[in-house]
C-alpha cells in the first residue's frame, strides 16, 4: 500500500515524497482513512511508529479542503503535548507536511518569552501546537481564542496524565466547542487514560498497532547485573569497547543526570545532560549537539526524553531503572524507530531487582541477563531502598529533592519550562515577590511583637478552602475545574486571594489589612480564611 491509496490530497502527497517516504506505517494505514472521515480516534502506538504523521497528514487534509469557506487564520486545530521538545517536534512535522497548503501553524510552550508567541498569534494561526500550562497562560491573558477549534489532538496522553496535567486538560476542554473531532494517542493504556477517553471521545475507532504497554519489537533488550558503585565504570567500558558514537542514557533524577555527564567527561567521553532544570536554550543546544555527533552521550531524565526523535539512534542505556514500569517502554522506544533496529541495555544493581521484576511482569517475558567480565555483582552487598513515591521522595525523587514526581506542579513547570523561573501566570508573570514593608507584611502597619503567653493553648490551624469551581461541568467540554478571570479577580478583591480590603485577621477593623493578594496569577491555590494575604 502507498500513500496515494489513503485519500490524501496531491499537495500533501508531494510533501510526503519530499520527505522521502513512499509507504505508510501500520498506524498510518489504519488512522489516516478514519480521521479523514471525521471520526474520533483512540490510538495505541509506541513511539517511533510514525504516529505523528498518522494524525498530522489527515488533519492537514481536512483543514486544507475547506480553507476558502472558513474564517481566515482562526485556530481550527489544537494539538496538546506534554513537553516542549515534543511540541517543537510535532510543529516541525506540521510545517513540513503542510508546506504546499495555505495554512499557518505555531507552537507555544514555557521556558521562553511569551511576547513573541503573542505576536505570532495576533497574525493568525490555523494549527496550534501547545503544552497545556503555557496555553492557559495565553488564555488568562486573553491572547488566544479557542472557540473555533474543529479538531483536538492529545498526543502522548499517558504522559500528560502522569505529569499531573489532567486539571489543565479539563480547563482547556471547557474552552472548546462541543462539536469537534477528538484524537487521543497514547503508548500505554492506564485506567486514567480509559476514563479520559470515555468522557472525551464519541463513538471512537480504536487504532492499535501493538499490544498494550508492549515494548518495541525491533529493540534488542539486555540486562547487565552490576554493583551500584561500578555502574559508571561499566558504562564507560561499554561505550569505549563498542565505539558507540551516539548513546542516550537515562537516570532517575536531575542531579544524577548532571553528575553522570560530568563523570563521563572525566573519562574522556563527551556528554551532556538534559532535564527539567535546564533552560530551553541549554536543552536545545544539548539535543542539537547530540544529533550532530558533537556529543556522544546524552544523559536524560524521563520528563525531558519525550520528543527526542533521532533517526537511527542505535543505543539506549537505562543507567537506573525507572520507578514506574511503563516508563521503561517509553525509554527504550527512543531506539528502533521507523522500522529500524535498536539496542536497549539496563545496568541493574541489587537495589533494582524489584523494579526489574515489575518491568518483566509488564512485558510478560524475561529480559536476557549477561554479566560482563570483571563486573560480576558482589553477593555480599545488601539492597538499599530507592527513594520514590512509596517511601517519601516522590516518583523519581532523590534525597536532594530533585524529584520529578507524579502530578508534581514543579514537574509540570519543568516539562514546559519557565513557570518556576519567573514565567508565572497572569498578572504576576515574570515578576519577583515584592519586598514587605518594614514592620510587617505588605500593607500592614508595624506592630510590636506580643510577649508569648505560656499558659495559652496553641491556636487551631486556619480552615483551608479552595477557590470556587463550576459545579455543572464535565469532561465533555463543559466547564470543569475552570475559574473564570472575572471570578478570580472578584476573589482577590473580596478577600479569597489575600484580603484586599479588610477581613484580614479576625477582629481587625475594616480597611486595616490591605494585603496585595495572590498576585502570581495562580488560579486554584487553596487559601486560608482569616489569614492575611501572602503579598507575593
Amino acid at each position: 500500500m502507498s500513500f496515494d491509496s489513503l485519500g490524501l490530497p496531491a499537495e500533501i502527497l508531494r510533501a510526503v515524497a519530499d520527505k522521502g517516504y513512499s509507504k505508510p506505517t501500520p498506524i498510518q494505514k489504519q488512522a489516516i482513512p478514519v480521521i479523514l472521515e471525521g471520526r474520533d480516534v483512540m490510538g495505541g502506538a509506541q513511539t517511533g511508529t510514525g504516529k505523528t504523521a498518522g494524525f498530522t497528514l489527515p488533519l492537514l487534509a481536512r483543514l486544507g479542503a475547506d480553507f476558502k469557506h472558513r474564517k481566515p487564520h482562526v485556530i481550527r486545530a489544537l494539538i496538546l503535548t506534554p513537553t516542549r521538545e515534543l511540541a517543537a517536534q510535532v510543529e516541525e512535522s506540521v510545517v513540513a507536511y503542510g508546506k504546499h497548503l495555505p495554512l499557518r501553524s505555531a507552537v507555544i510552550f514555557g521556558g521562553v518569552k511569551i511576547n513573541p508567541q503573542i505576536d505570532k498569534l495576533r497574525h493568525g494561526v490555523d494549527i496550534l501546537v501547545a503544552t497545556p500550562g503555557r496555553l492557559l497562560d495565553h488564555v488568562q491573558q486573553k491572547t488566544i481564542d479557542l472557540s473555533e477549534v474543529e479538531i483536538l489532538v492529545l498526543d502522548e496522553a499517558d504522559r500528560m496524565l502522569d505529569m499531573g496535567f489532567i486539571r489543565d486538560i479539563r480547563k482547556v476542554l471547557a474552552l472548546l466547542p462541543k462539536q469537534r473531532q477528538n484524537l487521543l494517542f497514547s503508548a500505554t493504556f492506564s485506567d486514567e487514560i480509559k476514563r479520559l477517553a470515555d468522557g472525551l471521545l464519541h463513538n471512537p475507532v480504536l487504532v492499535e498497532v501493538a499490544r498494550h504497554n508492549a515494548a518495541a519489537e525491533r529493540v534488542e533488550q539486555l540486562v547487565h547485573p552490576v554493583d551500584r558503585e561500578r555502574k559508571r565504570e561499566l558504562l564507560s567500558k561499554l561505550i569505549n569497547d563498542g565505539d558507540w558514537r551516539q548513546v542516550l542514557v537515562f537516570t532517575r533524577t536531575k542531579h544524577g543526570a548532571n553528575r553522570l555527564a560530568e563523570q563521563l567527561g572525566k573519562d574522556g567521553i563527551t556528554a551532556a545532560a538534559i532535564h527539567g532544570n535546564k533552560s530551553q536554550g541549554a536543552r536545545t543546544r544539548a539535543l542539537a549537539d547530540f544529533k550532530k555527533g558533537d556529543v556522544r552521550v546524552l544523559v536524560a531524565t524521563d520528563i525531558a526524553a519525550r520528543g527526542i526523535d533521532i533517526d537511527q539512534l542505535p543505543h539506549v542505556v537505562n543507567y537506573e531503572l525507572p520507578n514506574v514500569a511503563e516508563d521503561y517502554v517509553h525509554r527504550i522506544g527512543r531506539t528502533g524507530r521507523a522500522g529500524r533496529e535498536g539496542e536497549a541495555m539496563s545496568l541493574v544493581c541489587v537495589d533494582e531487582h524489584k523494579l526489574l521484576a515489575d518491568i518483566e511482569r509488564l512485558l510478560k517475558r524475561q529480559i536476557p541477563k549477561v554479566v560482563v567480565d570483571g563486573f560480576a555483582p558482589d553477593p555480599s552487598i545488601k539492597a538499599e531502598p530507592i527513594p520514590n513515591g512509596r517511601n517519601g521522595a516522590g516518583r523519581g525523587g532523590d534525597s536532594r529533592g530533585n524529584r520529578e514526581g507524579r502530578g508534581n506542579p514543579r514537574r509540570r513547570a519543568d516539562a514546559e519550562g519557565g513557570r518556576a523561573r519567573g514565567e508565572g501566570r497572569g498578572r504576576g508573570e515574570g515578576r519577583g515577590a515584592p519586598k514587605p514593608r518594614k514592620g510587617g507584611e505588605r500593607g500592614n502597619p508595624p506592630r510590636r511583637a506580643a510577649a508569648p503567653d505560656a499558659s495559652a493553648a496553641p491556636a487551631a490551624p486556619a480552615e483551608k478552602v479552595a477557590l470556587p469551581l463550576d459545579p455543572n461541568g464535565d469532561i465533555n467540554g463543559n466547564s470543569v475545574d475552570y475559574v473564570s478571570p472575572q471570578a478570580r479577580t472578584g476573589n482577590r478583591r473580596n478577600g479569597n486571594g489575600g484580603q484586599r480590603r479588610g477581613g484580614g485577621r479576625p477582629g481587625a477593623p475594616p480597611g486595616n489589612n490591605r494585603g496585595q493578594g495572590n498576585g502570581n496569577g495562580n488560579r486554584e491555590v487553596p487559601v486560608l480564611l482569616g489569614g492575611r494575604g501572602r503579598g507575593r
